[in-house]
């Protein structure tokens, strides 16, 4: 009886051992198969915890990668629409150069009105720009309504000032809209100071310069030209909002007219009773500035008084649209600064993006040579094992005969 249950256990053991074997060669082959040496969190609770933790910081690492994709794709866009609106105001202040040559008569300049408006229309058509998501670019965040409407003449902004942001790392964001105020309407007026205007005179005074120092009162001012009889001599009174007399002297064509830190230079020839006006507003619209050109010009006559109104405009139209120019440039370096930034971030985040995959292969990834040695040595363990429990057998056999 104790020799039947020796050879039991005996035929238990190698069994037992054959399949310890074979159970190790598995999970060798397993590990060169998926290239892991953690196939479950009990292999290495530890590194399976810090496998999860950089898997983790990838997945985030991803999204931000894809973040900055669209981000980048949504200021490209934005940027070649703002080129567009260059490219139209430009032709706008080409128009009103020509517009403004003494060679033109006034049906020459009706002429250029009507293509004034349409330059107007695409203006506007490019400030309600939608991208591919079918969203208004220019309308902050009220990127589903129409932003910029029409009507009579007057363009209205129907969007607020906010800005989108996207995150591009833990710490960083983007900005991927600019709004239309800031783009179409928050345009410094005239000289960055302060704007002029003349209408309904009738003489033929023309502002030909307009600038200001440090010292400028911000206020409205009006330049009032005085000529009680026709034997007197021209004199000018600068009048502020509160009917207070800041100025006076006697008027020369060429001049310069100077008060409270504004200096303004005229030319041709006041007649008693005739202005300038002089408005420090902060901003002028785009819009605004195309359409007072387009106006004085479809109402031109060729008569001199009209002749120097149409001037005065213009003058003062060019100075807000160089303003507008320099704007819509400004904004669009900011863009071209937020894309370098895009482009700067995305490098960063590649290289940690490399240095987590690095530190994910050190914890996890298998070892090959040494699984492929391990491998080996586990094939000749295995088949010994199977040889000892053979050999084993027969002599247990033999001694059970």
């Amino acid at each position: 009886m104790v020799d039947r249950l020796s050879t039991l256990q005996i035929f238990q053991s190698g069994i037992s051992t054959i399949l310890e074997r074979q159970a190790d060669l598995a999970r060798t082959q397993q590990e060169l198969s998926t290239g892991r040496r953690i196939l479950s969190p009990s292999d290495d609770p530890a590194g399976a915890v810090k496998v999860l933790d950089i898997e983790e910081d990838l997945r985030q690492i991803d999204q931000y990668q894809r973040n900055a994709s669209t981000a980048e794709g949504q200021l490209a866009f934005e940027d070649t629409t703002l080129s567009s609106v260059t490219d139209v105001l430009q032709r706008v202040r080409e128009l009103s150069l020509q517009a403004n040559n003494a060679t033109i008569g006034a049906e020459g300049r009706a002429a250029i009105a009507v293509e004034l408006d349409s330059r107007l229309e695409e203006l506007v058509s490019l400030a309600n720009t939608r991208d591919a998501n079918d969203e208004y670019i220019f309308a902050g965040f009220q990127a589903e309504s129409e932003p910029f409407s029409q009507s009579g003449g007057q363009v209205t902004y129907n969007g607020d000032d906010g800005q989108r942001f996207i995150d591009i790392s833990s710490g960083s964001q983007v900005a991927v809209r600019d709004s239309g105020s800031r783009v179409f309407l928050a345009v410094p007026a005239g000289n960055g100071t302060f704007d002029f205007s003349v209408s309904g005179n009738a003489g033929t005074a023309v502002v030909s310069s307009a600038s200001a120092d440090g010292t400028f009162v911000r206020d409205s001012y009006s330049v009032n030209f005085i000529q009680a009889l026709p034997t007197d001599p021209i004199t000018y009174e600068v009048v502020d909002s509160g009917a207070n007399v800041v100025a006076t002297g006697n008027y020369e064509s060429g001049d310069a007219i100077s008060f409270n830190g504004a200096t303004i230079t005229v030319g041709g020839e006041p007649v008693n009773g005739d202005s300038i006006s002089i408005d420090s507003t902060a901003s002028q619209s785009v819009f605004q500035t195309v359409r007072e050109i387009a106006d004085v010009l479809r109402n031109a006559s060729d008569t001199p008084a009209n002749n120097a109104e149409v001037n005065n405009t213009i003058a003062s139209g060019l100075l807000n649209l160089d303003q507008a120019l320099g704007n819509v440039l400004s904004v669009q370096a900011d863009v071209g600064s937020r894309l370098n930034r895009i482009d700067s971030q995305q490098a960063i985040n590649e290289d940690f993006n490399l240095q987590l995959e690095t530190s994910l292969s050190e914890v996890q990834d298998v070892d090959f040579a040494e699984a492929i040695s391990r491998l080996n040595l586990q094939q000749v363990a295995l088949q010994a094992a199977q040889q000892t429990f053979v050999t084993t057998q027969r002599l247990s056999l033999f001694d059970y005969f």
